[in-house]
């Protein structure tokens, strides 16, 4: 362990870890048990840094090669605390985290595992059950809180001496995902965003976040700027990263496969913040923040506040604490003062307003050999969406949007025509693959694919046999169930096809090239273009007759490796959002 003292420490060490965990602690009681929680949960090279602002810990934190305490005899405020701990950092990536948080094993890896240059990132937050009271005398327990003057038992008794009882678990049942701030910039809470189709993958983009716990690389958290100091010691930290990351071009995400719990104090008394608060203090950071990001003057930035808006729109919540949401009727002298801004940004820029809204349109396809029943049931339900659609098919088919016929033989060569040629024929931003035999749920179509060179696969999937009802699930990425932005797809399938016209449509090679874009490092691969899984709210069902192009395996054991058939589940009752599994095959009138 290393001790250093105030701002006089010098450094001059390797690079040896790749994450350093920084905490800014200042009278934190926990603050042991958290670095102890850290050491123990890491499998990464990872170093903690505390920063003791203003006092010492009790108990202290244990001796440890991977740590590393700075002490100010007089505190220096959060926001430079947190500064101080990243320019004494030497690794890729930091995480700021407060005093008083238990982190999911092996977060440190998780963490780096997906994380992009210019992406803030945070894990999804468990409230923190820290300790309970309990009375000495009738020996009943209840939540933490402050120092309790009387029994609060269910019976209470006449004692007045108690004790805490530590607990230190997450409340798996209180988690939060997603957060924004209202049109004060004030944080808030945002569950209803965590439904939106776009919403549902492991990595999904939020508008804010809680200021405990972000992650980034080091060179970015000084790109946007890093703590602003003059804005007070604490609050709107969350905010300022937040839209820091946003402003600046870069991308503001959860990452739902890792958490960490956080323990909230904001019953007063002993039991609250360990900076002193003010009213003053907190008005005096939102209001620095609202000068800044109202008008746009953060250094660096390339896009403007109202863009961020537009992004997450609709943002409306109804009013908390009494200030509107953006898109509330009472927050609209707001927004219209945000998006005046906004276009003064983009003239001074020189650029054209990022305004215009994504459309989504659906291609369609089919060798027209599918049964009737299942065919006329499928063809409805894409129909009930009401994008507009594109289709190739074998046969003409009036009523499915725009149509072309395609005179070639049932194979591969009429496959690949038919999506390539629907494309050409498609002219909105995003795209969604339509298979003839999948049934997609309408909330397949709530995803709005969230970068441009990035393919999307909605990995939320029934596949059910119309034989007898039975239906499987496993973790894979599956074509029909792709989307994305229209122009890539195009460029991609242009590229496919051109490369399977020269070589021939019936080798082997168009099985080495992969069916799926942007799954697999095989050299026979079209393009470099990465691929991210989501989940709709409910799922879209593959349905398996006599007629399929491609095999069906209905067991572990047809797969060559087990790694290909990962999260296996089997069902024969009920596909969620669809009924009965016997009601689906009434749907599609195979029974």
């Amino acid at each position: 362990m290393q001790f250093l003292k105030g701002k006089k420490w010098k450094i001059n060490i390797m690079h040896k870890y790749d994450l350093s965990v920084i905490i800014p602690s200042r009278n934190e009681e926990f603050v042991s048990r958290t670095v102890d929680g850290i050491l123990k949960s890491k499998r990464g090279k990872t170093e903690v840094i505390v920063i003791l602002d203003g006092s010492w810990t009790k108990p202290p934190i244990e001796d440890h090669k991977d740590v590393t305490i700075i002490y100010h005899a007089e505190s220096i405020g959060q926001r430079a605390s947190l500064n101080e701990g990243v320019r004494l950092s030497r690794s890729k990536y930091i995480l700021k985290l407060d005093a008083h948080c238990i982190m999911d094993d092996g977060f440190d890896v998780k963490l780096m595992a997906d994380c992009e240059p210019n992406w803030t990132v945070v894990p999804r937050l468990y409230n923190l059950h820290a300790f309970d009271w309990r009375c000495k005398k009738c020996k009943e327990t209840w939540y933490q809180s402050p120092t309790p003057k009387k029994c609060k038992g269910k019976k209470p008794c006449d004692s007045k001496e108690f004790e805490r009882v530590m607990v230190w678990k997450p409340r798996w049942r209180r988690r939060s995902d997603f957060m924004r701030f209202d049109t004060n910039l004030k944080f808030q809470y945002w569950g209803a965003l965590g439904k939106r189709g776009e919403s549902q993958g492991d990595i999904a983009d939020t508008m804010s976040l809680l200021g405990a716990c972000f992650f980034m690389e080091r060179a970015w958290y000084w790109k946007i700027g890093g703590s602003e100091e003059s804005w007070g010691s604490w609050g709107q930290q969350g905010t300022e990263i937040a839209t820091k990351t946003w402003l600046i071009g870069g991308r503001m995400v959860v990452n739902k496969k890792t958490w960490y719990s956080h323990l909230f104090r904001t019953q007063g008394g002993d039991f609250s913040f360990p900076y002193p608060q003010s009213g003053n203090q907190v008005a005096r950071a939102r209001k620095a923040s609202q000068d800044m990001f109202y008008k746009n003057k953060l250094k660096g930035q390339v896009r403007p506040l109202s863009w961020l808006i537009e992004k997450f729109s609709p943002i409306a919540n109804g009013a908390k604490d009494g200030v509107p949401d953006w898109h509330d009727k009472e927050g609209k002298e707001k927004l219209d003062m945000v998006n005046k801004e906004g276009e003064k940004f983009y003239k001074k820029k020189g650029i054209r307003p990022h305004t215009k809204k994504l459309t989504k349109g659906i291609i369609y396809y089919t060798d027209n050999q599918l049964k009737t029943s299942i065919s006329k049931a499928c063809k409805k339900q894409i129909q009930s969406i009401g994008l507009p659609i594109s289709s190739a098919s074998l046969k003409p088919m009036p009523g499915m949007g725009n149509n072309t016929h395609i005179k070639l033989e049932r194979g591969w060569e009429a496959y690949f025509t038919q999506i390539l040629t629907a494309l050409k024929n498609l002219d909105t931003d995003i795209v969604y693959f339509c298979e003839h035999d999948w049934l997609y749920h309408r909330s397949h179509f709530d995803f709005t694919p969230p970068k441009d060179d990035v393919y999307y696969y909605n990995d939320n999937w029934w596949r059910i046999r119309t034989s007898d009802g039975h239906a499987i699930h496993y973790e894979t990425h599956l074509l029909p169930a792709i989307c994305g932005n229209r122009e890539l797809l195009l460029d991609h399938y242009q590229q496919r096809y051109d490369i399977l016209k020269k070589i021939g449509f019936d080798g082997k090679y168009i099985y080495k090239m992969g069916f799926e874009p942007g799954t697999h490092n095989r050299a026979e691969r079209v393009d470099d273009v990465k691929a991210e899984g989501f989940k709709s709210e409910y799922p879209n069902i593959d349905i398996r007759h006599t007629n399929n192009i491609s095999a069906s395996r209905w067991s572990k054991d047809q797969f060559r490796s087990q790694r290909n058939c990962k999260g296996w589940v089997e069902n024969d009752v009920e596909i969620p959002g669809w009924g009965k599994n016997q009601e689906v095959l009434k749907l599609i009138g195979v029974i």
